[in-house]
């Protein structure tokens, strides 16, 4: 076993530019949201393994011994990082009553640290007894990929009680992050994770709490910009529920209604989503000027408008533009739309009295509302004190 115990954060994402139009083959530029999830892992002698959510009111424990049997089928075999075990969710959804079709989200984050934590200690001749609590600043069932900083800070806690990766931090640091064979490997087993809870997950949202900073993903393909700015945002949910899946759907039968309507249209998108790699490539070499936050204003109102077209727009979301427009400030949907979140750009010029106004605004409409930023660090292990004293307060509370 390494460390006796240990602290893990992951952020949350959200879809820069290129939402729906990369179901159909274009870019989209994903970015870590700094909002995080934040995990500790205690190693005890009680025989047992319990998860703490306080987040979502679930609390479990069971004896190691009762566990161990579960793995009986894989005898001798090596648990991959890369392929799902059907037969252990099986066995783990009888262990745990979670019917079939279940996909609460209790049930599934209770499964998914299950699942992880029986495959990494597989080869373990007794069940290893951790303490592990989870607490995250994200809302659940956003779009803000809260499942995915969860699944990534679970196996990168586990894979370093295990040994499998090391312990990357020093007496002297407040965070370190691991190698970039090590991040692979959290990586993998945090897809896994959100197999479990999604069942055809695009792997974008776990890449993203595991690199952090800005990816893009295109044709399947997921690539981390190498340098990037960070960026202030307003982040705000409308609280309005919206079905993916609809939407998805809508903007598909859009595309087949008037072909040579959308078309241009989805070719625009991918040009907006290009055009801002570009210009964050730029600021992070260069350096940021006006000019840069102008054009990024810019392709935010471009691409507000185009999804707008697209059908997935909603009179929140409206409110939401008009509000933040009347104090300067520049916002688009993030991720499926119909409702859900917004962000909103931050200038270096922007005041804080503005961002306090528009905030104030926005709750009063009825809206959840963040500063925060994008470009933020993906998975990192912490040392107590870079915590805020309420952060270390809940996860040394379970």
């Amino acid at each position: 076993m390494a460390p006796v115990q240990c602290f893990i954060s992951a952020p949350g994402k959200s879809i820069l530019h290129g939402e729906h139009a990369v179901v159909h083959g274009k870019l989209a530029l994903a970015v870590s949201l700094n909002l995080r999830t934040y995990l500790r892992l205690e190693v005890t002698s009680a025989a047992e393994v319990s998860i703490s959510l306080p987040n979502i009111d679930t609390f479990m424990c069971w004896n190691v011994r009762v566990l161990k049997p579960l793995l009986s089928h894989r005898e001798g075999e090596c648990m991959s990082s890369t392929d799902l075990d059907t037969e252990l969710v099986r066995k783990l959804r009888e262990f745990t009553a979670i019917a079939d079709g279940s996909t609460d989200t209790r049930s599934m984050a209770v499964l998914a640290f299950l699942y992880t934590y029986l495959c990494v200690f597989a080869h373990s001749e007794v069940l290893p007894s951790l303490k592990v609590c989870v607490w995250s600043e994200l809302p659940t069932g956003a779009g803000l990929g809260s499942s995915a900083a969860y699944s990534v800070c679970v196996s990168a806690a586990l894979l370093t009680a295990r040994g499998t990766i090391s312990s990357p931090l020093t007496p002297s640091q407040q965070t370190a992050r691991w190698s970039e064979q090590e991040l692979e490997l959290i990586n993998n087993w945090a897809f896994q994770g959100e197999k479990i809870i999604h069942g055809n997950p695009s792997g974008v949202d776990n890449a993203v709490g595991t690199w952090g900073g800005f990816l893009r993903y295109h044709a399947g393909k997921i690539t981390p910009l190498s340098r990037v700015p960070t960026l202030r945002i307003l982040l705000t949910n409308t609280k309005v529920p919206r079905s993916t899946k609809l939407l998805v759907s809508r903007v598909k039968d859009r595309i087949n209604q008037y072909p040579s309507v959308m078309t241009p249209v989805l070719e625009s998108v991918d040009a907006v989503s290009r055009i801002c790699e570009r210009t964050l490539a730029e600021m992070a070499t260069e350096g940021a000027s006006a000019e840069h936050y102008s054009t990024l204003e810019d392709l935010i109102d471009i691409n507000q408008h185009h999804l707008n077209v697209m059908g997935v727009g909603h009179t929140s979301l409206n409110t939401l533009c008009h509000v933040t427009l009347a104090h300067g400030l520049h916002s688009k949907l993030t991720g499926a739309g119909g409702g859900g979140c917004a962000i909103t750009l931050l200038t270096p010029d922007t005041d804080e009295s503005v961002v306090r106004d528009v905030m104030e605004e926005l709750q009063q409409v009825g809206f959840d509302c963040w500063e925060t930023s994008i470009g933020a660090p993906g998975v990192l292990m912490h040392s107590p004190t870079s915590l805020t004293h309420s952060v270390l307060e809940i996860l040394t509370k379970y």
